[in-house]
């Protein structure tokens, strides 16, 4: 019982980042927290945390038996979730990160009705166009837009995100509708902070990426930011269509460049492991999937 207490603290503490915040998690005293912490680096023999004046990081053992040891608390978890309850109601928590703009207008709704249909289930959300660290921040499911790099992480793919430039009618009657992508050299660019130049246009027709060279008007890292931008006339923005596609059906933008398709992008939900997935997590995988698929309500 102490060496599960003993790692269970110890996952609590690296996933809340103090043992103030661990010990409001699990309910017992921070002194408690101190001591299952000091005991299980002295039964290792090993010292799990660098303790500096500002923040607590994992050591590289503190790394792997952070690793190991959420795999094995997410066994015991299903284990005890199929025995309670025949794996007919999940239960647990879920910790999730997202994109904001995505996660604002499309998970949200997705997330409530999951939650309604699992009322055992919690969801802790962190909407933020950044890249988290799933393992040393503690989450248990990401959602990412664009082409994956390399990594130790499992994705699986849920949707295709396609791209699409435009700007509004106001801007194009002033500045006239590029034809072809050599033209947006001579007009205002509006640019995804998150994204180098080189990537943001990159029209194969134009025989490399076009960002660089297109002068910028506005730079930002948050989408909602560059399609306000774009409304307001104030440059030409490629825009997911999961962000734009309201605003084109309006009339508010008017997407330009169709005979010159951006190269295709995707939504992969991204999670350390496929053996110890916990059943919860995989649920909410499934009915994400379900719910957004190969061709998304957006692109209809």
């Amino acid at each position: 019982m102490a060496r599960f207490e003993e790692l269970e603290t110890f996952v609590a503490v690296v996933e809340s980042r103090s043992f103030a915040a661990a010990a409001e998690r699990l309910r017992v005293a921070k002194s408690a927290v101190s001591r299952r912490i000091a005991d299980l680096e002295s039964r290792l023999g090993a010292q799990l945390f660098i303790r500096t004046t500002r923040r607590r990081s994992l050591t590289e053992a503190g790394r792997h038996l952070y690793e190991r040891s959420v795999r094995l608390l997410a066994d015991l978890d299903e284990a005890e979730q199929s025995v309670a309850s025949g794996q007919a109601e999940l239960r647990g928590n879920i910790h999730l990160a997202a994109p904001l703009s995505f996660g604002l207008l499309h998970l949200s709704s997705a997330l409530a009705d999951f939650l309604r249909q699992n009322p055992e289930v919690n969801l802790d959300l962190n909407l933020d166009d950044r890249r988290v660290n799933l393992i040393e921040e503690g989450f248990d499911l990401a959602l990412r837009i664009g082409r994956l790099e390399d990594s130790t992480l499992v994705a699986r793919r849920l949707a295709p995100i396609r791209m699409v430039a435009c700007a509004s009618p106001d801007y194009l009657a002033a500045h006239g509708e590029p034809m072809a992508p050599e033209e947006l050299l001579h007009h205002a660019g509006l640019f995804y902070g998150y994204i180098s130049d080189q990537q943001n246009w990159p029209y194969p027709s134009a025989g490399r990426a076009l960002g660089a060279r297109v002068p910028m008007r506005l730079r930002s890292n948050n989408g909602d930011v560059l399609l306000q931008a774009a409304i307001h006339g104030f440059g030409i923005a490629v825009l997911p269509t999961f962000l734009a596609y309201r605003a084109i059906a309006d009339g508010r933008l008017t997407a330009i460049l169709r005979d010159h398709p951006l190269p295709e992008l995707a939504l992969y939900a991204v999670y350390p492991s496929r053996r110890h997935l916990p059943q919860r997590v995989r649920s909410l995988v499934d009915a994400l999937a379900e719910r957004f698929g190969d061709t998304p309500y957006w692109d209809l």
